[in-house]
């Protein structure tokens, strides 16, 4: 990640910014931070749970491109691999110009994250969007890590997060998705050649 710009934006100036290339960005705490491509690996697992999700939930309430803002204050927003809506909220946003999910808007109701290498982006999934998507009510939030080949799912309970640690063949339990088959190891091993029978 790259900070694009040191001086502080506020969400009305970001929500317009446009340098006119197809970069994505995040806005931390006032500042633009370019978002660097995802790795093959990372897409493959983000797309394989989409997949799945579909089993449970129509097209229209999974998104890999929408944009949540999760602190007015210091005007922060995150852009997760994988966001699970509400019925209200996509209906909220079917008529929408822009993909952003704006505080006076319901939360989702999931988000995943895929964890890439490095420290900095541990730290960001594990310790800052915890906090953030826990204030902003999500009421799951998948922390997937290829790293340490683990699925951790947290639960708010009463405004934090409770966090059960998922890997090997153990299946992953979720209050979203309560009949969803999945272990982190086929989460974790999408795109081999041996995840096909997860999603026939």
């Amino acid at each position: 990640m790259t900070t694009i710009i040191g001086k502080g934006l506020t969400l009305e100036e970001y929500l317009k910014y446009d340098d006119g290339t197809d970069s994505h960005y995040e806005l931390v705490a006032g500042e633009l931070v370019a978002m660097p491509p995802e790795s093959p690996k990372n897409v493959q697992i983000s797309l394989f749970l989409l997949v799945n999700f579909l089993k449970f939930v129509p097209f229209n309430r999974l998104s890999n491109k929408v944009e949540i803002v999760v602190a007015g204050s210091r005007a922060t927003t995150r852009i997760p691999d994988l966001v699970v809506l509400t019925d209200e909220l996509a209906t909220i946003l079917e008529g929408a110009t822009r993909s952003t999910i704006t505080l006076d808007m319901p939360p989702p109701a999931l988000v995943v994250e895929v964890v890439s290498p490095g420290k900095a982006n541990e730290d960001r999934d594990y310790r800052y969007k915890r906090s953030e998507y826990a204030a902003r009510g999500i009421t799951e939030y998948w922390i997937v890590d290829p790293q340490i080949n683990a699925v951790t799912v947290l639960i708010l309970v009463n405004g934090f997060y409770e966090e059960t640690r998922f890997a090997g063949n153990t299946a992953i339990a979720s209050t979203i998705f309560p009949e969803l088959q999945l272990t982190a190891e086929q989460v974790l091993k999408a795109g081999e050649s041996n995840t096909c029978d997860a999603i026939s």
